[in-house]
C-alpha cells in the first residue's frame, strides 16, 4: 500500500506525465482506450489503433462479446494475456462519434478519463490512449485522469482503502501537450486542495484554521498574505463578518492573497464566502440541511484555489483574492434577528433572518476589494437553496451588473466543463429588501426569487463603476449522490478552474 503523504488531507499525491508511445507499446499496468457508439456495435476511438490491431479479433469484437456498447460513462475491463505490455485494457465509452472526425468534445474526453482511473482505484500505474490529437485534448484527457483519481481518505482508520492511481501517463503526441498537460496538473492541484477543504470536518477548519492554511500554502506560492483576526475586523468596521461570526467561540478571520505579474495591467478580485460551518444562527437550520453545512466555504476554497494556480502557471494579471471566513453559531452572543450591522462599506442592513449570513461577510468582502481598483470583481459562495430549486445540483447561476460579463463567466465556466446558467435581476425584487429602520434588509421575507434576491442585495455593495459578477454554488460545491465522470462524492471544487480560466482572460495583451 502507498505510504499516506504528510500535511495534505487527501492523502495521496496522483502525478501526471506526457509519453509518446503508441498504445500498443506502452509500459503500464493498466491501459485506457476510448471506444464510440455506433449502428453496427463499438468502434474505437483515435488513440487506440495499435492495441486494436494487437487484440485478437479487435477491439470491437472483444468488447461486443462483453455487452459493452460504448455509451457515455460506460466502462469495462479485460486481460490482454501478454498481447500488449499493458496486462489490462480499460474501455471508457464516449458516445457517438463527433460528426467531424477526430472533433471530440472537451468534456467528454475529461469524464471519460475521470471515469476511467475512479475504476482503477488500487492500481500503480495507468496510461490514458484516449483521443488527443490537439494539446487542448491532451490537457482534458489529463485533468480528467488527475480529477477522477481522488479520494479523501485522512479520517479512515479501518477497513482496506483502494488508493488513487499513482501515476498517469497521456500518450499524445501533439504539439503542445507538454504544455498542456503542465497546466492540467496546475488545474488539478488547486481543485484537489479545494476538495479537500470542503471535505475537512467543521472540528478541523475553523476559521483561524483557514487561515493558517491559506497563510502556509499562499506564502509558498509566492502570494502576498494578509489575515485579519477579529480585533482589527472590529476595528476596522466589518460589521457584516463580525455580525455572521459573533455567535462562535471560534472568532472570523479576512485574508486577502494578492498575486502581481511585472507585465500586468489589468486586476481581477475574487471574494469568497466562507462559513466553515452554518447552523443557522439563531434561525436554525433543520438538522438535515445543517448536516453538509461543512460545504458552506466551497466559494473560499475556489477563490484560494484559483489564486494558487494563478501563481503557479505566472499569468500576466494582477489577482486578488478575499477569503470571507466565518463560523456561524446559535449562542448568547450571536446576532439575533432584527439586529442592525454597519458593514464595511458603511452601510447598514437589517437582519431578518440570521441563516442569511452568506451575504453579511460578502459584502464586506467585496467593498474592501475596490479598493483594489480592480477591473472585475466576480464574486463565488454556496448562497441559497433557491439556486438548488432553479437550477438543480450541478448548475451554477451566474448573476451581473454587466451583461457582457455575465455572459463571458458562463461561457467560460461551460467551456471548463462547470455547468452555469445566466440569470437576471429583475428590478422590482429590489423593493422586497427594503427596511423601516436601516438602509437594505438580508433578505426579502416573503422568498420569492430568493436567489436573485440575494444578487440584488451583493449588488448594493458593490463600488460604483466596478464591474460585477456573483457565482452562486450552492448545489454543485457539494456532491451529495454518487460520483459522476471526474466528480467525486463530497467536495467538487467547482468554480476554481473558471476563475483561473476566467483570469487568463484577462491577461495583459490577450484581450481585444
Amino acid at each position: 500500500m502507498r505510504t499516506p503523504q504528510p500535511g495534505l488531507a487527501s492523502a495521496y499525491v496522483t502525478t501526471v506525465r506526457l509519453n509518446a508511445s503508441d498504445s500498443g507499446s506502452v509500459e503500464t499496468d493498466a491501459l485506457v482506450v476510448g471506444i464510440n457508439t455506433s449502428a453496427e456495435g463499438p468502434r474505437p476511438a483515435p488513440g487506440s489503433e495499435a492495441v486494436d490491431g494487437a487484440i485478437t479479433g479487435g477491439l470491437a469484437a472483444t468488447l461486443g462479446a462483453l455487452g459493452f456498447s460504448g455509451k457515455v460513462g460506460e466502462v469495462a475491463k479485460f486481460p490482454t494475456f501478454g498481447a500488449i505490455p499493458a496486462p489490462v485494457v480499460v474501455a471508457v465509452g464516449l458516445g457517438d462519434a463527433p460528426e467531424t472526425p477526430g472533433a471530440y468534445d472537451l468534456e467528454v474526453l475529461r469524464r471519460a478519463a475521470g471515469v476511467a482511473t475512479r475504476s482503477l482505484a488500487g492500481t500503480a500505474r495507468a496510461a490514458l490512449a484516449l483521443p488527443a490529437a490537439t494539446r487542448e485534448q491532451a490537457e482534458a484527457v489529463a485533468l480528467g485522469g488527475l480529477l477522477g483519481a481522488y479520494e479523501f481518505v485522512k479520517y479512515r482508520t479501518t477497513g482496506e482503502v483502494a488508493t488513487p492511481v499513482e501515476e498517469i501517463a497521456v500518450l499524445s503526441g501533439a504539439e503542445g501537450a507538454e504544455e498542456a498537460v503542465n497546466r492540467a496538473a496546475a488545474f488539478a492541484e488547486s481543485v484537489t486542495l479545494v476538495r479537500d477543504l470542503v471535505n475537512t470536518p467543521p472540528c478541523d477548519l475553523p476559521p483561524a484554521r483557514f487561515a493558517e492554511i491559506a497563510e502556509e500554502r499562499g506564502g509558498k506560492a509566492g502570494l502576498s498574505v494578509e489575515v485579519l483576526d477579529e480585533t482589527a475586523l472590529k476595528e476596522g468596521g466589518y460589521g457584516g463578518i463580525m455580525g455572521v461570526g459573533q455567535g462562535s467561540a471560534n472568532p472570523p478571520r479576512l485574508v486577502r492573497l494578492g498575486y502581481t505579474h511585472p507585465e500586468a495591467d489589468t486586476t481581477v478580485a475574487f471574494v469568497g464566502k466562507g462559513i466553515t460551518f452554518d447552523s443557522g444562527g439563531l434561525s436554525l437550520k433543520p438538522s438535515a440541511s445543517m448536516a453538509w453545512m461543512k460545504s458552506d466555504m466551497g466559494g473560499a476554497g475556489a477563490v484560494f484555489g484559483a489564486l494558487l494556480a494563478i501563481a503557479r502557471l505566472g499569468l500576466r494579471v494582477n489577482a486578488v483574492g478575499y477569503l470571507c471566513l466565518a463560523e456561524n453559531m446559535p449562542s448568547g452572543t450571536a446576532q439575533r434577528p432584527s439586529d442592525v450591522l454597519r458593514t464595511y462599506a458603511g452601510k447598514t442592513v437589517e437582519v431578518l433572518d440570521t441563516d442569511a449570513e452568506g451575504r453579511l461577510v460578502l459584502i464586506d468582502g467585496i467593498a474592501r476589494a475596490g479598493e483594489d481598483n480592480p477591473d472585475i470583481i466576480v464574486d463565488v459562495a454556496t448562497l441559497t437553496g433557491g439556486q438548488i430549486v432553479a437550477l438543480g445540483w450541478r448548475t451554477s447561476g451566474v448573476m451581473a451588473n454587466d451583461d457582457a460579463l455575465r455572459e463571458e463567466l458562463v461561457e467560460v465556466a461551460v467551456a471548463q466543463g462547470e455547468a452555469a446558467w445566466g440569470m437576471p435581476l429583475p428590478e422590482e425584487l429590489r423593493k422586497g429588501l427594503d427596511s423601516p429602520i436601516a438602509d437594505i434588509a438580508n433578505l426579502n421575507p416573503e422568498r420569492s426569487g430568493s436567489m436573485l434576491a440575494a444578487g440584488i442585495f451583493l449588488r448594493e455593495f458593490v463600488p460604483p463603476g466596478v464591474r460585477w459578477a456573483h457565482l452562486d454554488i450552492a448545489g454543485p460545491a457539494f456532491n451529495k449522490e454518487a460520483p459522476h465522470g471526474y466528480t467525486p462524492k463530497g467536495g467538487t471544487g467547482i468554480m476554481t478552474r473558471t476563475l483561473v480560466a476566467l483570469a487568463e482572460r484577462y491577461q495583459s495583451g490577450d484581450r481585444a
